[in-house]
């Protein structure tokens, strides 16, 4: 099963005791705290969590798979993660 927003607000709601509205909220303001951290080109660390890092990708020669036809990529910038030691040994069940 995929952990979607609404689950999100459902279980804050459930464990912590929020109304559904403070639920959305809370969830809606991180949500906004990273996507303008990350907009502004710096890393999002979460202890025990892991680290989101925006790249820089170079433009590059590409093909398109269809047609066969070359072209030239754009430089953009990309979302990376990276869990952290703590979270890789729970995925693993260690």
């Amino acid at each position: 099963m995929t952990l979607t927003k609404q689950t999100i607000v459902e279980q804050m709601q459930d464990q912590l005791g929020f109304l559904k509205n403070q639920s959305v909220e809370i969830t809606e303001t991180l949500l906004e705290l990273i996507k303008a951290s990350l907009e502004s080109g710096d890393d999002v660390l979460v202890s025990g969590f892991g680290k989101f890092c925006v790249k820089e990708k170079a433009e590059r020669k590409g093909r398109n798979p269809a047609t066969g036809e070359e072209a030239i990529l754009p430089a953009r910038r990309v979302v990376t993660f990276k869990c952290s030691g703590k979270l890789r040994d729970k995925v693993n069940g260690k």
